[in-house]
């Protein structure tokens, strides 16, 4: 029969065996391993210090010790090399024992006898098993057996514990990756269930992200339409992905629930491939869109919309000039006076929207450049006034200002591009009518609102009417204009710390206010 303290030694090492497959935190395995190697060592104290990963030494876990001797172990710890990486040889851990022999006799003045042994996995060092007895003698061999099988089985627990906080701190990366990231991501099994996707997902089409984790790639991502090129169920029925590296996009109007219209996305798959070439999982990674759909529309409806615009002045001025050059005819004064101003107008039309769209792109590039001045816009209004009413004989421009009306530091230039864009806009909206330019004091604004007598906007248009190229589709066939002139009055006003709108209050007809820091309010703001 095998000895007392043989059984014990297997019971104990059966027990902490046990312990390390079914506990997971490592502090309550290093405290009952290091419990157990004091209790068969009959030792009265002990400690167990890990090598961190980053280099250097901390004690994990400590039992029977003074706080001021656990202060000199620590102290000690920080002095012994770093002897890990599989860098250890019998020299080094003789010298800790001898250093950690003459610690423990001068701090404890001969009362205590210690021992160490390393705790070794995989050719590495992982920590030290320190063990403390109160009274004098040497350790034997058979005690270094003992503590070097429960260091053993120690080491095994801290590779245990270091591989699953990896597998964790891996799993919180890629988690916080899937859910961070701006497009859908889905990761498929090869057969195409859902294995995991991201909120980012669920968002775009209007579901949460445990109602579709599980269900099959073609429940979730159903075409409104057959996309361009080869669906992924055509493309894995034709062999793909033939490498690792081989991946497949589709572009096309995905169903959403019930009253949300289809969602334009673009869907990158990228295979997962284990070594053997054996497809693992799907990584597909969702895209909305919608803002490149919306541009390569603006782009065209930009292209057909100047083409034509610059198209009709063009082709007037070529036929005037044209006109008045014919040998055959002798014009009167009259005639080439008219045909004159025609074509002055339309050159002054060309060169307005060059202008405009001159300022869109330095929009794009940056904003615009506000040079400020005293400004008074009552003078303004009056002055646009007349050049314009020199222009129409069915408006009647009425200017409105307050006497006390303020002035206000501003870009003149710029904001009498705004109030002649509103004045003009007007008078080509309202077939005739008055048209009235009128301000406002407020405490801490100046408002002016140009208001005409025509048909009015849109409740659906309103929300739309500064935007680029934006031109509402019943103005559009009957009016000329680049959709540029609006979004370029709320980019000068908004450059100047005000605000424009449409007031859907105003009755019939069209009214567009805008309003405009006064200077102390300027002044106080910009400090």
């Amino acid at each position: 029969m095998l000895p007392d303290f043989r059984v014990r030694q297997r019971d104990y090492l059966l027990e902490i065996s046990r312990t390390i497959t079914q506990e997971l935190d490592l502090d309550k395995v290093l405290e009952r391993i290091l419990n157990i190697s004091i209790e068969m060592l009959a030792g009265q104290a002990g400690i167990i210090a890990l090598r961190k990963l980053t280099g250097g030494w901390s004690v994990r876990v400590a039992h029977g010790l003074p706080p001021a001797f656990l202060k000199f172990i620590e102290s000690l710890l920080s002095q012994l090399p770093d002897i890990g990486q599989a860098n250890f040889t019998e020299v080094d851990i003789a010298e800790i024992n001898q250093r950690l022999q003459e610690l423990t006799y001068t701090a404890s003045m001969g009362y205590y006898t210690s021992v160490a042994l390393p705790m070794i996995s995989r050719g590495s060092i992982v920590g030290v098993i320190f063990i403390f007895r109160n009274y004098s003698g040497t350790f034997s061999a058979n005690d270094h057996v003992i503590l070097a099988s429960f260091a053993n089985q120690a080491a095994i627990a801290v590779q245990n514990a270091q591989y699953f906080a990896q597998v964790t701190q891996e799993k919180l990366r890629l988690d916080a990756l899937l859910d961070t990231a701006g497009d859908g991501i889905l990761i498929l099994t090869n057969n195409h269930i859902i294995e995991r996707c991201n909120q980012a997902l669920a968002r775009l089409l209007g579901s949460p992200a445990e109602v579709l984790q599980g269900k099959h790639h073609d429940a979730v991502l159903a075409w409104n339409q057959p996309p361009q090129g080869l669906t992924l169920e055509q493309a894995v029925a034709g062999g793909w992905p033939l490498t690792a590296h081989a991946q497949l996009y589709i572009e096309g109007d995905l169903k959403r629930g019930p009253g949300q219209p289809p969602l334009p996305v673009g869907i990158t798959y990228a295979p997962l491939l284990s070594g053997e070439g054996t497809l693992l999982n799907i990584i597909a990674t969702v895209r909305d869109i919608t803002r490149f759909r919306q541009a390569d529309e603006m782009k065209s409806t930009f292209m057909s919309i100047i083409s034509h615009e610059l198209k009709t002045p063009v082709a007037l001025i070529k036929g005037y000039v044209s006109t008045l050059r014919r040998d055959d005819a002798d014009w009167d004064r009259e005639i080439v006076a008219d045909s004159l101003q025609v074509i002055e107008e339309e050159a002054d039309r060309l060169t307005m929207m060059i202008e405009n769209l001159l300022d869109a792109t330095r929009l794009q590039a940056g904003g615009l450049n506000i040079k400020r001045s005293d400004v008074s816009l009552a003078a303004l209004a009056e002055r646009l006034a007349k050049r314009f009413q020199t222009q129409t004989t069915r408006h009647t421009l009425v200017v409105d200002f307050p006497p006390d009306f303020p002035v206000i530091l501003a870009d003149e230039t710029r904001l009498e591009q705004v109030v002649g864009n509103l004045i003009s806009n007007a008078m080509k909206y309202a077939a005739e009518g008055e048209i009235r330019i009128g301000g406002q004091i407020l405490p801490d604004l100046v408002v002016v609102c140009v208001s005409d007598q025509g048909p009015g906007i849109a409740p659906g248009d309103i929300p739309h009417v500064f935007d680029r190229f934006y031109r509402a589709p019943d103005m559009a066939r009957h009016t000329k204009g680049a959709g540029l002139g609006l979004f370029l009055t709320r980019a000068i006003i908004e450059a100047h710390g005000g605000r424009i709108w449409v007031d859907p209050e105003s009755g019939k007809g069209a009214r567009i206010c805008f309003s405009l820091p006064r200077p102390e309010t300027h002044l106080v703001a910009s400090k």
